[in-house]
């Protein structure tokens, strides 16, 4: 496979495949977490209209309740935004190495064949380190990426605290 081969039928086909995966994360993301806001504001507004002569209010504030709910726990089980990002991070890495290699910038040089060699090297990298990721994130969905740090990213204690020093 020459250079333009590859551009065309590998780079360009990740290309499109990690934008249109971006934009459709990224349309999931929004529309639930608007519909989540919609809902959750709802419910304060409709306890106004709470009335024995009205039952139904409840059971929407209910119903209501149970959507922010719901939609919260398909927000973290899909990662709809970190997909997002991490998409159209790697979509644009892969434009950007596509840039240099076409104009012969830094560090793509003079010589062709090298040149498609390390563009090469570069390319399958990023996609390996993005199958690396997506990987990780299938056995790991918490986000809870080091066992060391804690809830609030610190890093937990290894050894028991010391006692103070009394006067």
């Amino acid at each position: 496979m020459d250079a333009d081969a590859y551009v065309a039928e590998r780079l360009e086909d990740q290309i499109s495949w990690y934008d249109a995966k971006s934009v459709r994360a990224q349309r999931s993301f929004k529309s639930l977490r608007l519909t989540e806001i919609i809902a959750a504001a709802s419910i304060p507004l409709l306890s106004g209209f709470v009335d024995p002569e009205r039952p139904y209010v409840t059971v929407i504030m209910g119903l209501l309740g149970a959507l922010v709910a719901v939609i919260a726990a398909v927000l973290g089980l899909y990662q709809h935004e970190r997909n997002w990002v991490d998409y159209r991070t790697t979509c644009e890495a892969l434009k950007w190495e596509k840039y240099l290699f076409m104009t012969g910038t830094a560090p793509f040089g003079q010589q062709p064949e090298a040149n498609y060699r390390l563009l090469v090297q570069r390319v399958e990298g990023l996609l390996s380190e993005e199958n690396t990721k997506w990987g990780e994130d299938m056995t790991n969905p918490s986000g809870d990426e080091d066992p060391a740090r804690g809830p609030l990213g610190e890093p937990l204690r290894t050894t028991p605290p010391t006692p103070p020093v009394s006067p």
